[in-house]
């Protein structure tokens, strides 16, 4: 029986005419309503025609989370008097509930990209929503582009709406061809927003950690609120973990603490969202309830301010989520679940003033996270750069290109990105790349069932408790009754289900299958013992065992899950394997690399032969006849790190360098650039034959920089011959001294003597520009400074002369220095001349 009363009660019922008018007329619609406004339940329904209202069509509706996807079918289900499995059914990884009259039937969005790759046309699919795109999860931006591929090429007919919580819609509105926004008014109370600092500064947040001081703060918070006020309270944390500890740190409160997140049993997750049967509840949830799930009874919202995203460091091969600080468009989203049934509160774990200073919304999945899985997606779709896709961002060029790296090596594409038939298979088994390469060669090698075992353990994460020991926590995970045994066990049979006929496994223990599977799965992090609990790993990332780990023996690792603080050199392990040599060959070969190397190695040349697993070097000897290219190679390295310093320099060639950069700054060319960078560009304009006969840094210092500079000056269009006409190294002056000129600064410099330029009425220039003149005193200090010798002696002469008349009586110092002869001498000695 159909609760119409339930149904008329939901506010985007006052949406629905223009919806369907926007789907009549383009096909496409952006729908925008806030949470709770029932556009994940009543609208499918209405589209559906399950409501009394137009055609019945087969309606699919794509949610980010498995929680969501099975709350939003039983909702609807709930409206409709039934029980998922009939009208309204749902399908997520390991678990799908429909029957033949399924006519609405929810699914998360890699369930739906999975279907998509098998039948592009959707056969028998009338319309498409894509809930909570607003969230710009990778699967659902992925999900919107196939599908707009599939409107443009096979099914016009095909409806298709984007679904959002929040009223930034002009994005997807342009993305699905200027689509009409249909926007429905929640009915939203108003929401006290208290701001709830910690006393003391907390430790911001990083990698997976969060300082204990902030989670200790965040459960003081909701016991004030349940003290000041009235109704549940739902609390936001980024992880399981935290959830965790805040929840021990509520033992005793007055009132049920329930834990609300993606691995929560499904019991846990229907008692939070059928509501309270009586006394207060405090729900600790993930950002999973920020908009995908409604929780009734809810007045106080308590928001830590932090929430989880993915990040990868290409370089290091280490992805992970990492904790970040919400965004303002997840605070607004928070706060909003207190109004939702009456006036309510959030409690903010943050100081105002740091409100303004937070992103405005969270990252796009696409701009952060591991791209291989995508990069697939896009391979098997016929677009192996993406070029084509209508998506909101496009995916970063580096990330593009590291996930390629990572499908080629795993044989899923070939060298021109094309999908290979293992890719093809690899992409059908809902797993990353990287997990399903574990498992069809870890299934080859080592058997079926422990293979899957592994990959299911690699899949989710295990509990902390589990240990960071890989192989101890599947002895765990095998005998464990808790929730996370539970659904590994679910996730092990579909796997199964996934690799029929492979190999028996052999006589490899359980430990050793382990390892292996891991390795396989990350072949750039299999890691060799450096001592004391510190490893290097294929990738060339150091990482570290914490000090009571009893993996610190191991001779070699397969690191499963590591991350690296931001403060911190080396990674840090957080599950691995033991392995041996052999295996870790195995699993990363195709990173195997024999050769010669020749290196510039702290101040020398160092010839080897090297046999290395990427970083890892498995054996090293010396070269006696190491290639010539290579060693002058290698010395070019010495010369870009260490400079142009280890060849000789005499004052008289750094002088001829400093010339010839006078002449290339004031003229151009011909006149060479003899910067470092240009140098080094053209060492072998320059340096040779020289360079190519030096064999160690010793013959570097016997090459004579002055005479191969030299080589550079414009010998072919005669201009070389100028180079003393142009840039002098000495200037002649009044007095028959020939001065050296200093062209280190913007001008060049000739510092003198002041009495050796009586009678010289204008500044000496070389090549066009006057000199910077130093004058001098008799005994040679600075006198005074200037570019223009004829206003000195009408302006500056005479205070410079008084003062040096009173130091120096014995050197003349005319009244007129231009009307006299220049003399390096004093007044006695000139008499007696």
């Amino acid at each position: 029986m159909i609760r119409t009363e339930a149904l008329d009660r939901l506010p985007v019922r006052t949406a629905v005419p223009a919806l369907r008018r926007a789907l009549d007329d383009r096909g496409v619609a952006v729908l925008c309503a806030p949470p709770g406004t029932g556009k994940t339940t009543l609208v499918p329904l209405v589209l559906a025609g399950l409501t009394g209202e137009g055609p019945v069509r087969r309606v699919v509706v794509a949610e980010p989370r498995r929680i969501a996807a099975r709350a939003a079918a039983r909702r609807m289900a709930w409206l409709l008097g039934e029980q998922p499995g009939g009208r309204i059914g749902f399908t997520v990884r390991g678990e799908r509930v429909v029957g033949r009259d399924t006519v609405v039937e929810v699914v998360t969005t890699g369930v739906l990209l999975q279907r998509l790759q098998r039948d592009q046309e959707l056969a028998g699919v009338d319309a498409v929503i894509i809930d909570e795109c607003h969230e710009r999860h990778l699967d659902a931006d992925t999900v919107a582009a196939f599908l707009l591929d599939v409107r443009e090429a096979i099914r016009p007919d095909l409806r298709l709406v984007a679904a959002s919580a929040t009223t930034d819609a002009e994005g997807w509105a342009r993305l699905l061809g200027d689509a009409p926004v249909v926007e429905a008014e929640g009915v939203s109370y108003p929401v006290e927003v208290l701001w709830a600092p910690p006393v003391r500064p907390v430790k911001p947040p990083h990698g997976m950690r969060v300082d204990p001081a902030l989670l200790t703060h965040v459960a003081a918070t909701v016991r004030r609120a349940l003290g000041e006020r009235e109704g549940d309270v739902l609390c936001f944390l980024p992880g399981v973990g935290e959830i965790g500890r805040v929840a021990g740190q509520l033992a005793g409160v007055d009132a049920e603490v329930l834990q609300v997140h993606g691995r929560a049993p499904a019991a846990v997750q229907d008692a939070v969202l059928a509501g309270s049967s009586g006394g207060r509840r405090v729900v600790l949830a993930t950002s999973v309830a920020e908009s995908s799930l409604t929780v009734p009874g809810v007045r106080v919202v308590v928001d830590s301010g932090l929430a989880r995203e993915p990040r990868t460091d290409h370089a290091r091969g280490l992805s992970a989520l990492t904790t970040v600080r919400a965004s303002r468009a997840a605070g607004r989203q928070r706060a909003g679940r207190a109004g939702r049934e009456a006036p309510g509160a959030v409690y903010r774990c943050w100081d105002q003033a740091e409100d303004g200073r937070l992103a405005r919304f969270p990252s796009p999945e696409i701009k952060v996270a591991d791209l291989a899985a995508f990069a697939l997606q896009a391979a098997c779709w016929g677009d192996p750069d993406a070029s084509s896709l209508a998506l909101l961002d496009p995916p970063p060029a580096g990330a593009m290109g590291a996930a390629r790296e990572v499908l080629e090596a795993i044989g899923a594409v070939d060298g021109g990105g094309r999908v290979t038939e293992r890719g093809a298979r690899m992409s059908r088994l809902g797993l990353h790349p990287r997990l399903a390469r574990a498992l069809l060669d870890g299934a080859r090698e080592a058997g079926a069932r422990r293979a899957a075992e592994v990959v299911a353990l690699l899949s989710e994460e295990p509990p902390r408790e589990y240990g960071d020991d890989l192989a101890a926590a599947l002895r765990t995970a095998r005998r464990g009754q808790d929730g996370y045994a539970a659904r590994w066990k679910q996730e092990v049979r579909r796997l199964l289900g996934q690799v029929e006929g492979a190999g028996s496994g052999g006589a490899r223990s359980d430990d050793a299958v382990v390892g292996l599977v891991a390795a396989l799965a990350f072949p750039e992090r299999v890691a060799r013992a450096r001592g004391d609990g510190a490893f290097l790993m294929a990738s060339g990332t150091g990482a570290e065992l914490r000090d009571s780990s009893r993996l610190r023996s191991a001779p070699w690792l397969a690191v499963a899950v590591a991350d690296r603080p931001s403060h911190a050199v080396s990674a840090r392990v957080r599950l691995a394997a033991v392995i041996d040599e052999p295996t870790a060959l195995l699993a990363s070969g195709h990173l195997r690399v024999r050769g010669e190397e020749v290196r510039w190695v702290d101040g020398e040349v160092v010839a080897r032969a090297v046999d290395r697993l990427g970083a890892v070097e498995l054996a090293v000897r010396p070269l006696k006849q190491p290639d010539p290219e290579l060693v002058r190679g290698a010395l070019v390295e010495g010369l870009r790190r260490e400079g142009l310093g280890l060849l000789r320099w005499t004052r008289d060639s750094e002088q001829s360098r400093l010339r010839l950069a006078f002449l290339h700054r004031v003229l151009g060319p011909p006149w060479p650039d003899v910067s470092d960078g240009a140098l080094l560009a053209e060492t072998g304009a320059w340096l040779e034959p020289e360079l190519s006969r030096a064999r160690r840094r010793a013959d570097l210092g016997r090459i004579d920089a002055g005479q191969a500079l030299r080589r550079l000056l414009p010998w072919a269009t005669g201009e070389a011959v100028r180079l003393d006409e142009l840039a002098p190294e000495r200037i002649e002056v009044p007095s028959g001294s020939r001065i050296r000129v200093e062209y280190g600064g913007e001008q060049p410099v000739l510092a003198v003597k002041l009495q050796e330029l009586f009678g010289m009425g204008e500044t000496p220039r070389v090549a066009g520009v006057p000199v910077l003149v130093h004058l001098l005193s008799p005994a040679g200090r600075p006198a005074a400074v200037t570019a223009d010798l004829a206003s000195f002696w009408r302006e500056g002469y005479k205070a410079v002369r008084a003062e040096l008349r009173g130091r120096y009586p014995k050197h003349p110092w005319p009244e007129d220095p231009t009307t006299v002869p220049a003399t390096r001498f004093t007044s006695a000695r000139l008499k007696r001349s």
